[in-house]
């Protein structure tokens, strides 16, 4: 059983067939993810937040993304695995980003990567499909440039930043990339791209005009309780469930309830093991009388 093609998701574009991704981190995660039957995932450097810790993704390296790929590669055997190019494996030269992009695919697995930035990065994006390496695009906000931008902010609200975003895109279009992300940018602007490019378009936070839609794992399995961006929606609310389960755990053994013998195995020796060790003790007692 061989990975869906890139291609697959542009076909799916044109048959006008909606679909959704999700980011994951892991191996177990990964499982279900493609038991579910999404088409593709992405590895996103979101993990500097949802799972390292991290103010922002900015701190995230390039062993930390290749540590997370491993598993989700492991684990699956249909689903398009997209690894994420952490902010400076990339913006340096095309040199580097293929050397980076080679890491994701060669040690990782990874099946394609992503990355931010527009026309100032299609000669890096045309460097890299000319290497054999897919690449989906990120327009819009991109969180590695949170700081240039000034925050988590609603990009392309006038005229022209929306000119310039979907000229962005087109230039990614046009320099090979396989699809493209669009965060935190209007309707009626992710609309527009959408029908304007070939290749899909991946929403988050841009209205239901785009091609596909990604969400972060945690924010939509509600395992974060006391935050929830604006462009997200809890499908589930696992955090109080973990919440519940872990009390559950910690009173049980508190109160010694768990485990039980339904938890606990005796040793019973097998009677060759009997015998074996009244034959050793006999030829024992035979060499100590000798």
């Amino acid at each position: 059983m061989s990975r869906r093609s890139i291609h697959s998701l542009r076909a799916m574009k044109e048959r006008g067939e909606r679909f959704a991704m999700v980011t994951v981190y892991d191996y177990y995660s990964a499982r279900i993810a493609e038991e579910v039957g999404f088409p593709a995932v992405l590895v996103g450097d979101s993990l500097g937040t949802v799972v390292l810790g991290y103010d922002s993704t900015v701190p995230v390296t390039l062993d930390e993304i290749l540590h997370h790929v491993k598993p989700v590669v492991r684990a699956t055997k249909r689903m398009i695995v997209v690894g994420d190019m952490p902010f400076g494996s990339y913006q340096a030269s095309p040199d580097d980003a293929v050397r980076n992009a080679v890491r994701l695919m060669q040690e990782g697995g990874a099946t394609a990567v992503k990355l931010e930035g527009g026309a100032a990065v299609a000669p890096t994006v045309e460097r890299l499909v000319s290497s054999g390496i897919p690449v989906m695009g990120h327009l819009g906000l991109t969180p590695q440039s949170v700081h240039q931008l000034g925050g988590h902010r609603v990009q392309g609200k006038t005229v022209e930043d929306a000119q310039r975003i979907l000229d962005d895109a087109r230039a990614l279009e046009a320099a090979g990339c396989f699809a493209v992300v669009l965060e935190l940018v209007p309707a009626t602007l992710a609309e527009e791209i959408s029908t304007a490019l070939r290749i899909p378009t991946i929403g988050i936070g841009a209205g239901p005009g785009a091609d596909a839609e990604i969400q972060v794992w945690h924010d939509i399995l509600g395992l974060i309780d006391d935050f929830l961006p604006r462009h997200a929606e809890r499908f589930a609310r696992l955090a109080p469930q973990i919440r519940h389960g872990l009390e559950n755990y910690l009173t049980a053994v508190r109160r010694g309830e768990f485990p039980t013998a339904a938890q606990t195995t005796d040793y019973r020796p097998t009677m060759s093991e009997v015998l074996a060790s009244i034959v050793d003790e006999i030829e024992a007692g035979a060499v100590e009388e000798s």
